[in-house]
Parts: structure tokens; C-alpha cells; sequence
């Protein structure tokens, strides 16, 4: 069993490190630079560790880790595509991750590709506790980076606050009232402090 699992287990490994070379149209706190996948995948896990306190009661906290560190492994092959795009753009970039994930979690055993398309969907579905957690710290993290560059995605592509709070109210308010409270007045603060594009002259 071994001689046939483990050369397929290396190969995704193999494969997977190609999320460092996915961009994301956020910028890290630190630097003039965008941020990649495998950076947002580390650090969504380590805020689910901190932030668990503010979950749904019950949450357990290693499935939720486990999927935010699989949920852009899709993005290998569909690229990223902001959350702020079209309707039509986000319907092309499901469909290009639903092919992304049957080719890289079945580059897996049976077993454990089934089981990462399983976490890959409870993700995308948010009906457990758990997925609603992970999509709300997805949306949290852009918030704080955006803060901390001075709006430097938002202003990039145009991103009014009340496109960020229409965005991100349902799927943060839903999973924890508390990080979407705060989340909010960051987003209060962010556009009093012009981290949003100018608006339109009359």
C-alpha cells in the first residue's frame, strides 16, 4: 500500500507548491507587494487558531483549520479573480475550480482526494459551523490588510466601503456578530482615513 500511496502523496505536495506562485490582489501589511495564496492559506490558519473564541459555539477547530489551508489549492490552476468581480467573472471562476479540484485532489489516493473535495465543498457551502468560520476570516483578512496598506487593493481596483460591507456583512455577521462588529468599525475608520478611492466628481 505504501509503494503506491506515497509516490501519488508526494506528487500533490509537489503540486501544491505552486500556490506560492499564485498572487492575490492584496497586499501584505509590511510591504509594497501582493500577498500569494500559500501566505493567505498560513495566515488564515493561524487566525482561526487565535480568533476561535469568536466562532459558533462547538467549533472544531482542526477541521477548520484543515480547510482554510486547501481552500485556494483550487486557485493552482483557476488563478485568482477578486471578490469584488462581476457576477458572470465569479460564475467563470467557479466552474474553472470545480475542474481545478477534481484534477489536484485526484492526484491524491481515493481516500484523501474524496476527503479534501469534501472540505473543498463544506468550504464553498458554508452550512457548517466550521465552513462559516473559515469563508468569514477569508473576508476578514482582506479587511485588515487593506487597513494596514492604506486601501491599497481597494483603491487599486475601485472599491467603494460600501461595496466592502455589502460584500462581507453576510458571510462575517453570520459566522461570528462580534468579528463583524468590529470589522465594521475598522471599515468606518478605513473610510474616514481614505483608504477608498476618490469619489467621482459631479
Amino acid at each position: 500500500m505504501t509503494s503506491e500511496r506515497l509516490p501519488a502523496q508526494l506528487a500533490f505536495l509537489r503540486e501544491a507548491d505552486k500556490l506560492k506562485g499564485i498572487l492575490r490582489h492584496s497586499r501584505v501589511t509590511f510591504a509594497a507587494r501582493r500577498e500569494n495564496d500559500a501566505e493567505h492559506s498560513w495566515h488564515l490558519a493561524l487566525a482561526a487558531m487565535i480568533l476561535a473564541e469568536y466562532a459558533e459555539p462547538g467549533l472544531d477547530l482542526l477541521r477548520t483549520i484543515e480547510m482554510v489551508l486547501i481552500h485556494d489549492l483550487v486557485e493552482i490552476d483557476a488563478g485568482d479573480t477578486i471578490a469584488y468581480a462581476s457576477d458572470a467573472a465569479k460564475a467563470a471562476q467557479a466552474e474553472r475550480e470545480r475542474a481545478a479540484a477534481e484534477r489536484l485532489f485526484g492526484l491524491l489516493p481515493a481516500d484523501q482526494g474524496s476527503r479534501l473535495r469534501a472540505l473543498f465543498g463544506e468550504f464553498e457551502q458554508r452550512r457548517t459551523r466550521e465552513a462559516r468560520f473559515a469563508r468569514a476570516l477569508d473576508r476578514v483578512q482582506p479587511i485588515l490588510q487593506n487597513l494596514h496598506s492604506h486601501g491599497a487593493a481597494w483603491r487599486a481596483n475601485g472599491v467603494t466601503a460600501q461595496m466592502v460591507r455589502d460584500l462581507n456583512e453576510p458571510i462575517i455577521r453570520d459566522a461570528s456578530p462580534a468579528l463583524w462588529q468590529r470589522m465594521e468599525g475598522l471599515i468606518a475608520e478605513a473610510e474616514a482615513n481614505g483608504c477608498f478611492p476618490a469619489p467621482d466628481a459631479p
